[in-house]
């Protein structure tokens, strides 16, 4: 059990910190290297690197230290409350400066020295957001004749065009107004909040409230813990309105060209009936990770009689009552559509192409996410910023190591449903290591169900199961490759979505995207995540292969930490500061 140790831990991480300040301000690159251990990682977010990079072992932070330490000019490494040990390892929480920000870390220690740290910049000196004790007072108390009330600040060409307005569009947009950066967000959808209310019925948050709260204000403490769509959507409309994010909506990005020679971007928007040109400096695609539908192409499509539709188009079981429903996939959304059909009454059948890790919801919130998001969790002192830093201190390198054990428990807890799940024919997996569902997220997106009791349908038999693959369709049925014909009068592709880049190729041009690359996923070498490894979020939150061009998005989780590492490089930008880019990746990937 972790215990708080006085002196001796925090003496032994006082004198790390004063030796690595010490190698750092004599610009001792080897002498501040060597107080790593041989196995070691250390994960920057901006604040030395001016980019989302990790570095690995001695060598490695030789490397990043050898190109960063003068242009970063760190100083002020000290302790920010008392560090805690277990099992021969020191954890300790820190703050520190640079030349141009200020920012926080987290530093586990072993005998034989770092094992991992991670800094993260916080603030940018001189350009603080105005909070706190530096809150906008909000009205002049002075009286005077012809006093206009309630005007808007004329609008500006922005600095940042935000192409797509859902949870990452919007919390990126609230970060760069508070920051003072003229950006606008642009989406096509008539309200904030459409993506989610346009969605199948039957959609809820599989994550729990303390997971996912947007910057700067979190949901209530009666919030559910598991949200509907439209709530959802509504939270998002009203926090664009609160929050004052500039978002054009009924907006649609037509085109978005570079122009190396002048820095800028020329993006033609179709708004109002009309066409408009902003000029930015950036563009960032937060068209979200599940935003470009995969739409399956197989012979015979044109001949069937019923109806066809991606799950994204899905509008929901009530008109399906009776029908005989073939949905192609094994995912989150391909059980909660087969869940919401079977309550309607729908003769279901589920299509496993490939296996799927599911996880039961009660297991994950308890083992997965409590100690760090949940009423326990507050309980405990960890709020959602330190629980956010947590989850961000430990190197993806390492994270499956972290991971597994969380997992042998739910299989444990949970043996019964898995075997009836088995049983029932249906392929289960833990991911390639036995690591579950979070490292399957982060290398490939896909491959898992959260179960909410769609997943029982199948153990039972209530749901059908058919296992393979879908070659052609009929006039009224999917055959698959082993020639058994599913009658239907519905076909849903619950076949997941692609890239973010393929948003490039559609919106900039084919080679942009090819130089971009892939978006999403470690290197891992697991499937679905090609190699080589990059220990990091491929092209997420940091600089790419295409100038002034980004991508944000992921979960509300990610799209509330990432947001503001993001929203930093862009206002360093924006402010000219100096932004050498330490390690920027490169591209194996194509579109």
């Amino acid at each position: 059990m972790t215990q708080t140790l006085g002196i001796s831990a925090k003496q032994r991480v006082d004198d790390w910190l004063e030796a690595f300040e010490r190698a750092l301000r004599e610009r001792d690159v080897r002498g501040a290297a060597d107080l790593f251990a041989p196995e070691s990682f250390w994960r920057d977010l901006v604040a030395f690197t001016w980019n989302i990079t990790t570095v690995e072992g001695r060598d490695g932070v030789a490397d990043m230290l050898g190109e960063t330490l003068a242009g970063a000019d760190p100083r002020g490494f000290a302790l920010t409350e008392e560090p805690t040990e277990a099992d021969g390892v020191i954890e300790a929480w820190i703050r520190f400066e640079t030349a141009t920000g200020r920012g926080t870390g987290h530093l586990r220690l072993k005998p034989e020295g770092a094992w991992t740290l991670l800094t993260t910049l916080r603030e940018l000196k001189g350009f603080e957001e105005r909070q706190g004790e530096r809150r906008p007072l909000g009205a002049v108390h002075t009286l005077r004749k012809g006093r206009e009330y309630g005007t808007e600040a004329a609008e500006q060409d922005p600095y940042v065009v935000v192409i797509g307005g859902g949870q990452g569009g919007i919390a990126l947009g609230a970060r760069l107004k508070q920051l003072g950066v003229p950006a606008v967000v642009v989406d096509k959808h008539a309200r904030p909040g459409d993506q989610w209310r346009g969605r199948y019925k039957s959609l809820c948050l599989h994550d729990p409230v303390w997971y996912d709260h947007l910057p700067y204000l979190p949901f209530p403490p009666n919030w559910p813990v598991f949200s509907p769509k439209d709530k959802i959507g509504d939270w998002l409309e009203m926090y664009t309105r609160v929050m004052e994010v500039p978002y054009w909506s009924s907006s649609a990005v037509r085109s978005a060209k570079y122009d190396a020679g002048t820095g800028r971007w020329s993006v033609i928007v179709d708004r109002e009936g009309g066409t408009t040109e902003l000029t930015p400096a950036h563009v960032v695609f937060a068209t979200g990770m599940s935003g470009k539908p995969n739409r399956p192409v197989i012979p015979g499509q044109d001949v069937f009689r019923g109806e066809q539709q991606h799950s994204s188009e899905h509008p929901g079981p009530e008109a399906y009552r009776g029908k005989r429903v073939v949905v192609i996939g094994s995912n989150n959304s391909a059980f909660d559509i087969c869940g919401a059909l079977w309550e309607h009454d729908a003769d279901v059948t589920m299509v496993q192409r490939s296996s799927t890790h599911i996880v039961k919801s009660a297991s994950l919130m308890d083992i997965g996410l409590g100690d760090l998001y949940s009423e326990r969790a507050l309980a405990a002192g960890v709020t959602t910023d330190k629980a956010d830093m947590i989850f961000a201190s430990i190197p993806y390198r390492i994270m499956h190591e972290f991971q597994i054990p969380l997992y042998e428990r739910m299989a444990e807890r949970d043996a019964d449903f898995y075997a009836r799940l088995e049983k029932a024919g249906f392929r289960h997996d833990w991911g390639a290591d036995g690591s579950g569902l979070f490292m399957k997220y982060l290398r490939r997106g896909s491959g898992y169900y959260i179960d909410v009791g769609a997943a029982d349908l199948v153990a039972d038999g209530q749901v059908k199961l058919a296992r393979g693959q879908a070659v052609r369709l009929t006039e009224d049925a999917v055959v698959l490759d082993d020639g058994t014909e599913l009658p239907a009068d519905l076909v849903v592709y619950a076949t997941g979505y692609g890239s973010m880049n393929g948003w490039v190729a559609d919106l900039v041009d084919a080679e942009t995207a090819d130089r971009v690359g892939k978006v999403w996923g470690l290197g891992s070498d697991t499937p679905k995540d090609p190699g080589p490894w990059e220990g990091e979020q491929r092209n997420m939150w940091k600089p790419t292969r295409q100038e002034n061009l980004w991508f944000h998005g992921g979960n509300l989780h990610q799209s509330r930490h990432y947001s503001l590492y993001l929203a930093l490089q862009l206002k360093a930008r924006y402010e000219g500061l100096p932004t050498p880019v330490y390690r920027l990746a490169e591209s194996h990937h194509r579109s």
